[in-house]
């Protein structure tokens, strides 16, 4: 998940020096002088491109840029912000620690509880594998955002994982990563929002792969039998069941008891699944605001939380529902010019995905969780 925030301070810009950056880029019609803002009338032509270009050279004077529209009119609003201050690097070291900790708990009290019904290895290296799977999955997801920012020269933070409660819950929340620069437009917010969730995505799909094939089989009267001492079934998703079939574990007449790895993966279609809801600032949130626009965004954000809460998410829903109401969406700094007709194709593919990764009814894995 990627959260954006700005911290403006309105004051004087110089004005001579704005309208010189201006006029190199635009035509200019007229301009209109009042306190701390700059409005300067452009040439009503094509200009996506064009104001990108501008708004980047702006931002290097810690001044902001944003494109309006009035009727047929188009003007540039040039205002000065305070660029956030650097938060203290070890905070994100921390709790990147702090969540590989959580995390190789809990992969070694699973291990722990599958070895009791079958064995699947040593409690310590599986442990380790799992960590590395889930930590894989989560950190190749925020190195998708941090490569899409670098492209986009786009100035970000480190991740910050979020630790959770291990055995009990889940044992990480995932990260955020907090962007100290502005969207410029909307093909920028959908490539940095759709980035994450496919290189997490892709990850997941291979974890899967090597999770099923580790995952033992054992006979389904000796599971249902199981069902009855502590042994639990967790919803699957259509990515992995054609997993699971891929590697050949689908039999009938057998259960699968699922392994800390194929966990992980689980867990990563799920944070997936969850991550592409187009609802406030998850990835789906900023994928819907660049493709719809902010009504549509604020529709999708409510029923994205009807949804959570009738799948039985409510903490998350009620997380999403607290935090829309103060942070809605992120606005461009050009929310004039419409999404690319290619990302709006790519867009119908990620709901798709997002379909796939979803929990349905069928039970078809069983772990002690």
């Amino acid at each position: 998940m990627c959260i954006y925030h700005k911290n403006l301070n309105l004051s004087e810009p110089t004005v001579e020096e704005v309208i010189s950056v201006v006029s190199a880029v635009f035509q200019i019609k007229g301009i209109n002088q009042s306190l701390g803002v700059l409005q300067i009338e452009i040439e009503n032509e094509e200009f996506k491109q064009k104001f990108a270009q501008l708004a980047k050279q702006i931002e290097s004077r810690n001044l902001v840029a944003r494109l309006e529209k009035n009727g047929d009119r188009t003007f540039v609003i040039i205002s000065r912000f305070q660029s956030p201050k650097s938060r203290r690097v070890w905070i994100p070291r921390a709790l990147f620690a702090a969540t590989i900790l959580m995390v190789m708990i809990d992969g070694y009290y699973h291990t722990i509880a599958a070895n009791s019904i079958t064995y699947i290895g040593e409690p310590f290296q599986i442990a380790a594998l799992f960590t590395i799977s889930l930590m894989g999955i989560l950190g190749i997801h925020e190195l998708g955002h941090m490569i899409a920012s670098k492209l986009h020269r786009i100035k970000i933070s480190w991740p910050y994982f979020i630790p959770g409660i291990p055995v009990f819950g889940f044992p990480t929340f995932g990260a955020l990563i907090m962007s100290r620069s502005f969207m410029i437009n909307r093909d920028i917010l959908f490539d940095i929002g759709i980035s994450g969730p496919i290189a997490g995505l892709i990850i997941a799909a291979i974890v899967s792969v090597y999770g099923a094939y580790l995952s033992p089989l054992i006979p389904s009267a000796e599971a249902q039998a199981l069902f009855h001492s502590g042994l639990v079934e967790v919803h699957s998703s259509i990515l992995m069941d054609a997993t699971i079939l891929l590697v050949g574990k689908h039999i009938v007449g057998k259960e699968l008891i699922m392994s800390p790895i194929l966990y992980a993966a689980w867990f990563g279609f799920l944070i997936t699944f969850l991550n592409l809801l187009p609802a406030w600032q998850l990835d789906g949130g900023h994928i819907a605001r660049a493709t719809f626009g902010r009504k549509v965004h604020q529709i999708s954000t409510y029923a994205s939380i009807g949804i959570l809460a009738a799948i039985g998410y409510y903490i998350m829903a009620l997380f999403v529902l607290m935090f829309s109401m103060r942070s809605p969406d992120v606005k461009p700094l050009d929310d004039i010019s419409p999404l690319s007709n290619k990302r709006k194709k790519i867009f119908v593919l990620v709901m798709i995905l997002a379909f796939l990764c979803a929990r349905f009814h069928q039970m078809i894995t069983s772990q002690v969780f």
